[in-house]
C-alpha cells in the first residue's frame, strides 16, 4: 500500500517527522508522534519540543515560507548551541510518515533553517526553502581586490601547507574576542590578520571566528576577532589560527605566491581617473602623464 492509498482509507495513522543537520555534521530527529521513529538512518524522538506551522508550499520560484517553534531542552535543541550559532542554516527536511509503517512517507518540505529568535525559554526559526538562493544577487563585481576566498575553489590555495597555521592554546581570552598566545617563533605579527580562528577543543568547538587584529605585546601574542565567538572559551581550550589575506595582488604575490589564481583586476581605473577631465594648456592624448 501506498501513502496515498493509506490517506484514502480515512482513517489514518499519520505524524510528522524532522531531520536537521549541521554545518558540523550532526544530526538530529524530531517528530510529533509520541513514540520514537526511526527510518533513513535517523533516530526521530518524541516529545522533543519542536512543532511546526502548516507549510505554505507554492509553485514556481517564489520562496516556502514556514515556521518551526518549541521549547529549548536539554534533550533536543539546547539554548546554548542556538545562541553560539550551531543551528545557523542547518539542512532541515520534514516527511509526512505513517507511524505504523514507516516504510509509507513522503518528503514534504527540503531546505535550512534561516532566521532564529528566541522568548524566554522558547524558541522560532523561520524556514527557507530550496529556491530561497534563487533570490539573492548573482554576478560578478570588477574592482581592484580579489573577490576570491583564501582556500576556495577559485583562490585554490592548500590552507594546510606549513607555515600558514598554527594549532596552539589559548593562554588568556576576554569576552570571547580577545585571545593571548605564547609566542609563535618567528611568524611575524600581523601574519594572521584578515584569517581565521577555529576552535578545536572545548565547549567552543567547531566555532570560527574572523581576525581582526594580529599583534605583539609585553611577549604575549594578541589575536582580536572582528565579532566575540556565541560559545564559552576557556585558557587551554586548542584553536587553529589560518593565515589571512588582504586581497591585494602584492600579497597574493609575495605571501602566498599564488598571483596566477589572483581574482582582481589590479590595473582597473579608480574613481579619480574616471573624474578626470580634459584642460586647456595640457596635451590631452589619453596617454599616462610624466612629469
Amino acid at each position: 500500500m501506498s501513502l496515498d492509498a493509506h490517506l484514502a482509507t480515512g482513517t489514518t495513522t499519520i505524524a510528522r517527522a524532522w531531520s536537521l543537520t549541521r554545518a558540523d555534521g550532526r544530526s538530529l530527529g524530531f517528530t510529533d508522534h509520541d513514540r520514537d521513529l526511526e527510518f533513513a538512518g535517523v533516530r526521530f524522538r518524541a516529545d522533543a519540543g519542536l512543532s511546526a506551522r502548516a507549510l505554505e508550499q507554492v509553485t514556481g520560484l517564489a520562496v516556502d515560507n514556514s515556521e518551526a517553534f518549541g521549547a529549548l531542552r536539554d534533550a533536543g535543541l539546547t539554548e546554548a548551541d542556538i545562541m553560539a550559532g550551531r543551528y545557523d542554516g542547518a539542512a532541515l527536511r520534514i516527511w509526512e510518515v505513517n507511524w505504523a509503517d514507516t516504510r509509507l512517507r513522503r518528503m514534504i518540505f527540503r531546505g535550512t533553517l534561516g532566521e532564529i529568535t528566541r522568548t524566554g525559554g522558547a524558541f522560532r526559526a523561520e524556514l527557507r526553502g530550496l529556491s530561497e538562493p534563487l533570490g539573492q544577487q548573482g554576478g560578478r563585481v570588477y574592482h581592484a581586490g580579489c573577490a576570491a576566498v583564501l582556500g576556495d575553489g577559485a583562490c585554490k590555495f592548500d590552507l594546510s601547507t606549513p607555515g600558514y597555521f598554527v594549532e596552539i592554546p589559548v593562554l588568556t581570552v576576554q569576552e570571547g574576542q580577545d585571545f593571548g598566545f605564547s609566542a609563535l617563533g618567528d611568524v611575524a605579527q600581523g601574519w594572521f590578520a584578515h584569517g581565521r580562528l577555529r576552535v578545536l577543543k572545548g565547549q567552543a568547538a567547531g566555532l570560527v571566528g574572523h581576525i581582526r587584529e594580529d599583534r605583539m605585546k609585553d611577549g604575549t601574542r594578541h589575536i582580536s576577532l572582528w565579532q566575540s565567538l556565541r560559545a564559552p572559551i576557556a585558557p587551554g581550550d586548542l584553536v587553529r589560527l589560518e593565515v589571512g589575506c588582504d586581497k591585494q595582488v602584492e600579497t597574493c604575490r609575495v605571501k602566498f605566491a599564488n598571483l596566477l589564481n589572483f581574482r582582481g583586476f589590479p590595473h582597473i581605473p579608480g574613481e579619480d581617473w574616471m573624474m578626470a577631465y580634459p584642460k586647456t594648456g595640457r596635451h590631452n592624448d589619453g596617454g599616462a602623464r610624466r612629469g
